[in-house]
């Protein structure tokens, strides 16, 4: 894959036939931020492959360049509008590995795997307190009651107490639907997707087995996960190691949109705004479910055999969005499986925090370039990223989660 490059850079801009203004043309923060070719997708491939050939040698600043990289994806999406048989960001994932097996670490992000592993956090948070958000609902808990669906929270949910209000919301809708669930708690872990990111295999095969065997033990029937890197890990990550969870994975976006539209939860009440929606990258492009690896030559690989970011959830949160009376949607230029990421990924939010903050203001002044009142998205990780930034920029613009759209206009 990193041989077949061909240098055209169709991996730093969104596709020419998307492009609507010069603006908001490019798609990579890494190589928009940093303007150096070596930091976009194919500046990565070509590093691959002078270290395969042995033209050259992984140093600490090799290490730097690949590690300033949010792994969003959206490279590995505009590559393949004109390639089909090169998997940009399976290179970007072993490249990483490739560090972290070779010594070359990052000191943040060693400091994050350390308190993952004492605490079964990205946050590092003590772990007895991950169902403290769901105090005072009565919600089944999963470790001594069965229920038909399990709702996974995920690390930034469970422990950051500005968006406690977003999760006891999804639980609150639930439970106004009827909706027979229940949480792991304090028994909950990480789903490992964040440490495989950065490199970290091993450490994250740990959860992939913790989620395995909690799922089963539960007896759920559909792990509901509010989390957008759980969705994408579940989807894809826990196929590529080999890892199938025996239920069906649903985001909550997804499933409150059959719930609305089954009648279970009327949306009456208007709620007079004008709203943009952002893609969050692991819940769009980069958690379309894994395809094995095409054995033979990619360029007689079948199209609907790769990766192209168009099975993502995309529709369901709009669709959720427009059952919002007096509710308006207007979309930006970046969007679906082009959307411009929010900055967190990546290992980026821990060690990079002023690329992060800079790849989030990004998104904000183009959410203001709408003309929106409100920037909505579905992640954790992304409403963190955009609350810091209108915070610090003062910017003029509200940010809010599907679901609270949803809570306001609730019957």
């Amino acid at each position: 894959d990193a041989g077949g490059c061909s240098r055209c850079s169709s991996c730093k801009w969104i596709p020419f036939n998307k492009t609507q203004s010069w603006r908001y043309a490019k798609n990579c923060p890494s190589v928009t931020r940093y303007n150096f070719h070596a930091y976009s997708g194919g500046g990565k491939l070509n590093m691959t492959r002078s270290l395969l050939d042995k033209r050259s040698e992984l140093s600490d600043y090799a290490a730097e360049v690949i590690y300033k990289c949010q792994m969003c994806g959206a490279c590995d999406m505009a590559c393949k509008v004109y390639r089909n048989d090169i998997d940009l960001m399976e290179v970007l994932m072993e490249l990483r590995t490739h560090c972290v097996q070779n010594g070359f670490v990052n000191a943040d992000h060693l400091d994050m795997i350390d308190r993952l592993k004492r605490e079964d956090n990205t946050l590092g948070e003590p772990k007895a307190g991950r169902g403290d958000w769901a105090d005072g609902m009565g919600i089944k808990d999963a470790n001594v009651e069965k229920a038909e669906v399990l709702l996974h929270v995920g690390c930034r949910f469970s422990f950051d107490r500005d968006l406690w209000g977003v999760i006891r919301g999804v639980a609150g809708l639930l439970q106004k639907a009827g909706v027979d669930f229940a949480i792991g708690g304090k028994a909950e872990t990480c789903c490992g997707g964040r440490a495989y990111e950065m490199g970290y295999r091993a450490e994250s095969e740990k959860y992939v087995e913790d989620t395995l065997s909690r799922v089963k033990a539960s007896g759920a029937k559909t792990l509901l996960t509010a989390c957008s890197d759980g969705y994408a890990a579940f989807n894809y990550l826990y196929p590529r190691m080999g890892k199938r969870l025996p239920v069906e994975v649903i985001h909550v976006t997804d499933f409150l949109n059959r719930l609305v539209k089954q009648g279970r939860l009327r949306l009456r009440k208007r709620v007079p705004l004008v709203v943009t929606y952002h893609d969050p990258c692991h819940l769009g492009r980069m958690s379309e479910p894994y395809i094995p690896e095409w054995q033979g030559d990619k360029l007689q690989r079948p199209p609907r055999l790769k990766r192209a970011g168009l099975k993502g959830i995309y529709d369901q949160p709009r669709e959720l969005i427009q059952a919002v009376p007096g509710v308006k949607l207007v979309e930006m230029e970046r969007r679906r499986e082009y959307s411009w990421c929010c900055g967190a990924g990546g290992g980026c939010f821990q060690a990079f925090p002023d690329f992060t903050a800079w790849t989030g203001n990004e998104r904000i002044e183009e959410a203001l370039s709408t003309g929106a009142d409100a920037l909505v998205t579905s992640c954790p990780w992304c409403e963190r990223v955009f609350r810091d930034s209108v915070k610090e920029s003062g910017a003029k613009l509200a940010v809010y989660d599907v679901t609270e759209l949803m809570l306001a206009s609730l019957e």
